[in-house]
């Protein structure tokens, strides 16, 4: 079965830090470039950071600096280590593969809220 499967977020104060992991199964995923989204509640949603296949990284403006995408190939698995948060980045995140042939699969999403 072909699916992402996200983890790792939660509710966290200002400053804070969390890990988000995403899982892939079914797929190739060293043939995969990975990316992590967001939406927040009444906005589109918005790439966050993005990993290709050769482990190049590419991050939105507002996360540069404190956010830090990577992947692990032997475990399928892509990171999003999320420091110094904001309560603008309290969002649902969503984990996205689009593979080398155009063909693109996402998660269901994890919410991550930053809150005091």
């Amino acid at each position: 079965q072909v699916q992402l499967v996200e983890s790792g977020g939660g509710l966290v104060q200002p400053g804070g830090s969390l890990r988000l992991s995403c899982a892939a199964s079914g797929i190739t995923f060293r043939l995969y470039t990975m990316a992590w989204y967001r939406q927040a509640p009444g906005k589109q949603r918005e790439v966050v950071a993005q990993i290709t296949r050769a482990s190049n990284t590419n991050y939105a403006d507002s996360v540069k600096g404190r956010f830090t995408i990577s992947r692990d190939n032997a475990k399928n698995t892509v990171y999003l280590q999320m420091n110094s948060l904001k309560p603008e980045d309290t969002a649902v995140y969503y984990c996205n593969g689009v593979s080398d042939m155009g063909s693109s699969i996402w998660g269901q999403g994890t919410q991550v809220t930053v809150s005091s």
